[in-house]
């Protein structure tokens, strides 16, 4: 069997190739951030947030993948085999991104969230199989931390250019109209539609991709002659086979993320709200103190990411992760008996190197232990097993916070940090078989 091996590449290599997460992340930072305040804005009330966001959950279902099986199959040596997914991506987002602050109405804000994940999920799943393409096994930890890095610093300027807009533009003088969305916000956005398509330009034109081994390239050219409905339903033959013959390894973690992004996606609806309780902020100054909060653990992130290679390196990924989640967990639990905007950023270190490690961690592991050949589907179920705890969140949290937690915000953050405590427990249960560890992706 023609397999080929992969060259070691420079700290700069391996830099360049991931500056396109920059303008994803940047994107996906306005959704953790200034999505739910726009709906607010709009006039949506707080029990729908979560319903509202089902866009995410569901396009993430069915688009990464779908993209992925299709990546996989796919080479062109002029264009490559991910890199015009991810592009194509960029360029949807970045449209959608320009579009949403001039939304009219609810409808138009929450139909362009639709499209906007659409366009996301596209870039992602392929970027992830494509830093696993191009590293050999030693430099998996690095690449996919240094994501963690890009990870962090896009969304750390996304939060940073809401407050200190909301500070410069917002101020006392402006205010607040109902329906409407407060222009101090539209420079964000604005923003991030630039960097969508500006750093993920950037990764494609100094990064060439790897071409696939003679095998690979026969079993991609072998699809390509196959009638357009064979090639259609091939995506949705692989991702079912890949699932019943998932390794054990991924259904353990299936479990520890369906805590995990449930918590995630409780804490990014309810942290605005949070405070307009806690601390008696109308919207802006809460949607800037949610900012605030963000930016200080993505901070965080980018200061532990590349750190956590050499300590995943000496006590093993699952410990690293574990401690990290149950940081994050402790974190949530403290947030809501914090009144003074400054202290209550200090939970945010501890939020902030959990973010590194479920940005990190568990791409490497599960990198290590699929067939080169099947990492992009294998990375689109990763993404699965992300998505569906969302949308279970949106379908259920909505009720459980009416019903169950009296319509208070604090009980939801406490209700989150309570799911990582309880991931971080089944982040133990974490180990490969031997069987796993004897997949070469090389």
């Amino acid at each position: 069997m023609n397999m080929l091996k992969k060259p070691n590449l420079s700290f700069w290599q391996i830099f360049n190739m991931n500056v396109g997460f920059l303008g994803i992340q940047f994107s996906f930072g306005l959704q953790q951030t200034a999505i739910n305040p726009v709906f607010l804005f709009l006039g949506a009330p707080e029990d729908m947030l979560p319903i509202l966001n089902i866009a995410g959950p569901v396009t993430g279902l069915v688009v990464q993948p779908i993209i992925g099986a299709i990546s996989d199959k796919t080479w062109s040596p002029r264009w490559g085999r991910r890199k015009p997914f991810f592009l194509i991506g960029a360029i949807i987002g970045s449209l959608c991104l320009f579009a949403f602050p001039l939304s009219p109405a609810l409808w138009f804000a929450v139909g362009l969230l639709w499209i906007l994940d659409v366009g996301n999920n596209m870039a992602m799943e392929p970027y992830r199989a494509f830093v696993g393409d191009k590293l050999p096994e030693k430099q998996l930890s690095l690449g996919y931390q240094m994501q963690s890095l890009f990870v962090g610093a896009g969304i750390v300027l996304a939060n940073a250019s809401i407050f200190l807009f909301q500070d410069w533009f917002g101020g006392d003088s402006v205010t607040e109209v109902a329906g409407t969305i407060p222009k101090w916000l539209y420079y964000s956005f604005f923003i991030g539609s630039l960097l969508s398509v500006a750093t993920i330009l950037w990764s494609v034109l100094k990064t060439p991709e790897i071409p696939p081994s003679d095998k690979e390239l026969s079993e991609i050219n072998m699809h390509k002659a196959l009638p357009f409905l064979e090639r259609f339903k091939m995506p949705f033959i692989e991702i079912s086979k890949a699932v019943k013959e998932m390794p054990s390894f991924m259904w353990k973690l299936s479990v520890v993320y369906l805590f995990q992004w449930y918590a995630l996606f409780v804490y990014w609806q309810f942290i605005t709200p949070l405070f307009r309780t806690t601390m008696g902020y109308d919207l802006s100054e809460a949607a800037a103190q949610a900012a605030k909060m963000s930016t200080t653990y993505n901070i965080a992130t980018i200061v532990v990411a590349l750190m956590l290679v050499p300590l995943t390196l000496k006590y093993g990924g699952k410990k690293i992760y574990a401690a990290s989640l149950l940081g994050t967990g402790l974190a949530l639990l403290s947030i809501p008996y914090i009144t003074d905007p400054i202290y209550v950023l200090i939970p945010m270190i501890l939020f902030g190197i959990g973010w590194a490690a479920m940005m990190g961690i568990p791409y490497t592991m599960v990198s290590k232990i699929v067939p080169q050949e099947r990492r992009g589907v294998y990375m689109g179920i990763l993404n699965m097993m992300i998505v569906i705890p969302m949308g279970i969140e949106t379908l259920t949290f909505g009720p459980i916070f009416k019903n169950l937690l009296g319509g208070n915000s604090i009980n939801a953050m406490l209700f989150a940090g309570v799911f990582f405590i309880i991931s971080a427990i089944l982040a133990l249960r974490l180990n490969v078989s031997k069987e796993e560890n004897k997949v070469s992706n090389f």
